[in-house]
């Protein structure tokens, strides 16, 4: 136990943790008259009845009769605690959006509290005008509370099926992110984002404060970021409901924000104070716009933020069965727990639903009373009509230049190198520079590093915090930038992700080791897409487009733990309605590929391309061939032409196809009889079975690549053991035998760190001997022997010198 001065210290700051007080707040006017408050507190209540409703009823919605076992569901599921704040919070924002004739919408921050903002999303009429059969009556109130958390239903987050939402909140931290991609380019809106404190304690949450140093407050809008602290998380207290309001107050000035607080359980001095708060917030960021605008100076303003403490699971009890409730850890959830078993417990629902005066609140018909309803702004002005909220109403295409006019020559194949992602880059430019304000490159200060900085001549680095004189040599740094760079991959994937949902289009690009840190993100926006795709009123929106470079075979001075080439494995296991992975070989590859990519929706595309300078090996028209069919035979690396294979060599990946066609230059050099079939995969998911992904290959037509009877030596980009998966039951599957990155590497060369992982040219030549053993008899083993000693010399002359030989390195296509 805690010493009792330790006691006292961890109690000292109870009276301002507490909401349990007088009501605090930093703004003290009082603009509501006694007839709002009264129709405030009522549509507040109403809200708060649809809540419960939600959370326990199916059957008499109105509460006509008393209440019964049978009119409640049999499972109870979904969050109370966080309703009733998020209810408050928009429903006082509704009142400044009439006033001020605002442009707005709502990002709920804590997920599980979706009830508070549906509800308001019901009474409002959005919810009926996009279902019809949840009318604005008994019947469609009974339909609507009936669905929530139950099957055939819809979750407990703010779900695609809810208008009004970008931001289901399934996994917390990305609130902020997505408003402020959302408002980026969007320079009328204001993005309500309801924050929750035990969102807070995220690390994606943490950076994402940052953001308000790359809002331009002339081209882009604004976020109102509300800090709901009710004080608890599942069953602990919350960290930033427990700190000083001093050190709460420091924490946001020093992120850069201006913070209001609004702090108390009392319902007639709250909405006093929270009206007159947003109010002060709105007319800020008003004042600060224009100013912007009409100086055209993109200064950076401390933009107002609020803190709002309000009880966990207000208008609760406040005791049941001598435990706390509102304002407690138990009422994060289903505040009563015991309805269907315990009578008394269903009496005390029956009294809290009624103590609400739904038969005051709602016509016998089941319509909200008119005065109530006229509280809410009309039309589009609804933050849940928004079309921001169904970004692709807003969506146009990209105006793009024709993508074979970027393209690298290539006479021979495999001939002449070059630097495919330069090349890329000049099309990337020119995309940047024709779509000013619908496009936007995203990434952790690798832009450059990336060797993308071609685009800095049609759009600079966002910056909006301050220059010295340096920056001007190499900076690329302007207010009005396209290209946005913070060193978070949570905070930039949140971006593109809030700006492509809005109706935008862009692009991430990332160092491939680390694009694991957003593992979970990317899997949450391919939910997001494959439930939106059962929603017949959302409209399709851009594919969230991720190029991966810096791979793991070009990793020579960063060494291990930059060599992860494992998010394919990741994406792999999504939806295929809804995941792409493209693995272009060369430049024009990878400029059809982009191009494609762009122009797609509703997908996530991930693209895998090194960034060094390679071997190029199709011309523009073949790649456009090749892409397209996403898998196919190079006829001028392979030597079967009309004849049975002796071996099929595969490469899927740059770095790893260059190593396959060397292999298959020593075994045709060496053993000039074998008939070798060359295929490369450009599109990962052609190897998986029909049926079980739409670009999957049948039976007939992998076989007619691959054979069914031969030897397969496949070089793979990434770890071997993810194509077995994909090829698994494939005919002749047992003789297909992968390379790929195996978990060997430290500070490599290029070709040595290939030796490692056996998937050098080399170890290829010599598994794909073994593997010819019945064609080959004996005569392949001093054509072995030779690749061995060939293999141990290099491996050799890179810890000697610390440079693969020169003739190996500049090696070209032979034949």
């Amino acid at each position: 136990m805690a010493p009792l001065a330790d006691v006292q210290t961890l109690t000292g700051e109870q009276d301002t943790w507490s909401v349990y007080t007088k009501t605090r707040s930093t703004v003290q006017e009082q603009p509501l008259s006694k007839d709002e408050l009264d129709k405030y507190t009522r549509y507040f209540h109403a809200s708060m009845y649809l809540c419960l409703g939600m959370l326990y009823l199916k059957e008499n919605p109105l509460l006509q009769e008393p209440l019964k076992k049978e009119h409640i569901k049999p499972r109870l599921l979904g969050h109370w605690g966080s309703d009733a704040g998020q209810s408050f919070t928009y429903i006082h924002f509704n009142r400044l959006i009439k006033k001020y004739d605002l442009d707005a919408f709502v990002i709920s921050g804590p997920g599980h509290g979706a009830p508070g903002l549906i509800s308001n999303f019901y009474l409002e009429g959005v919810y009926s005008e996009v279902y019809p059969n949840k009318s604005e009556d008994a019947e469609g109130m009974q339909r609507f509370f009936k669905q929530f958390s139950f099957p055939g239903g819809i979750g407990s987050h703010m779900t695609p099926e809810t208008p009004g939402s970008i931001h289901e909140g399934g996994e917390l931290g990305y609130s902020l992110s997505h408003a402020f991609g959302a408002v980026f380019d969007h320079p009328q809106t204001i993005a309500l984002t309801i924050v929750g404190d035990g969102e807070s304690e995220t690390g994606p949450l943490a950076t994402s404060w940052h953001s308000n140093k790359f809002l331009n407050p002339i081209t882009d809008g604004a976020v109102l970021p509300v800090l709901h602290l009710n004080g608890y998380k599942i069953n602990n207290p919350t960290v930033l409901a427990r700190i000083s309001e001093e050190e709460l107050r420091s924490l946001m000035i020093g992120y850069g924000w201006k913070p209001y607080f609004v702090e108390g359980s009392d319902l007639e001095s709250m909405h006093q104070a929270m009206a007159s708060t947003l109010e002060v917030c709105v007319q800020e960021i008003l004042k600060y716009q224009k100013e912007a605008r009409e100086s055209g100076k993109a200064v950076r303003p401390r933009w107002p933020m609020i803190v709002l403490r309000s009880p966990k699971g207000w208008t609760a009890p406040r005791e049941v069965e001598g435990h706390y409730l509102e304002g407690f850890w138990r009422a994060h959830q289903i505040p009563l727990t015991k309805v269907l078993t315990d009578p008394e417990q269903m009496k005390q629902l029956e009294s809290w639903m009624r103590g609400y005066k739904p038969d005051q609140l709602f016509t016998k018909e089941g319509k909200l009373i008119t005065e109530l309803k006229e509280l809410a702004p009309a039309g589009n002005k609804r933050m849940s009509a928004n079309p921001i909220t169904n970004g692709g109403i807003l969506r146009r295409p990209l105006k793009i230049q024709r993508f074979e006019e970027y393209g690298l020559k290539v006479d021979k194949p495999g001939v002449t190198s070059g630097p495919s992602m330069n090349h890329f880059a000049e099309f990337l430019r020119d995309i940047v520079r024709d779509n000013q304000t619908t496009f936007r490159v995203m990434g952790p200060d690798e832009t450059e590093s990336n060797k993308l900085s071609a685009i800095y001549s049609a759009g600079k680095k966002v910056w909006v915090n301050g220059y010295l004189p340096e920056d001007e040599d190499g900076g690329n740094l302007n207010p009005k930038g396209r290209v946005m760079e913070m060193l978070s991959e949570h905070t930039v994937e949140g971006w593109l992700e809030g700006y492509i949902l809005s109706g935008r289009h862009g692009l991430l690009n990332s160092y491939e080791p680390f694009i694991h840190i957003i593992d979970s993100m990317v899997n949450q926006h391919a939910k997001w897409i494959e439930k939106c795709l059962e929603v017949s009123w959302r409209q399709a929106v851009s594919s969230l487009n991720i190029l991966l470079t810096s791979t793991v075979w070009r990793q020579d001075h960063n060494g291990f733990t930059h060599q992860d080439p494992g998010f394919l494995d990741v994406i792999i296991n999504k939806s295929p309605e809804v995941v792409r992975i493209y693995l272009p070989p060369d430049g024009n590859c990878l400029l059809s590929t982009m191009n494609h990519c762009f122009k797609s929706t509703n997908y996530v595309n991930v693209i895998v391309a090194d960034k060094q300078n390679h071997l190029q090996y199709l011309n523009m028209d073949d790649a456009i061939t090749h892409c397209t069919k996403g898998v196919g035979v190079w006829n001028w690396a392979s030597n079967d032409a009309g004849k049975e294979p002796d071996l099929v060599m595969a490469s899927c990946g740059d770095v790893v196809t260059q190593e396959a066609l060397a292999a298959t230059a020593l075994l045709r050099h060496h053993l000039p009889e074998l008939k070798i079939r060359f295929v490369n995969v450009v599109d990962l998911f052609k190897l998986i079975p029909n049926g079980y992904h739409p670009h999957g290959l049948k039976d007939a037509e992998y076989s007619a690549l691959f054979t069914d009877n031969k030897p397969v030596v496949f070089n793979f980009h990434s770890y071997p053991w993810l194509v077995h998966r994909l090829t698994y039951n494939r005919p002749g599957q047992e003789r297909l035998h992968v390379r790929g990155y195996k978990e060997k590497g430290n500070i490599n060369t290029p070709l040595e760190l290939a030796i490692r992982n056996e998937a050098d040219r080399f170890s290829l030549a010599i598994l794909a001997i073994d593997g010819l053993k019945e064609r080959l008899g004996n005569k392949g083993g001093d054509v072995r022997e030779k690749l061995i000693g060939e293999r141990i010399k290099a491996r050799n002359h890179a810890y000697e010198v610390g440079l693969d030989p020169q003739d190996l390195t500049d090696w070209t296509w032979p034949y």
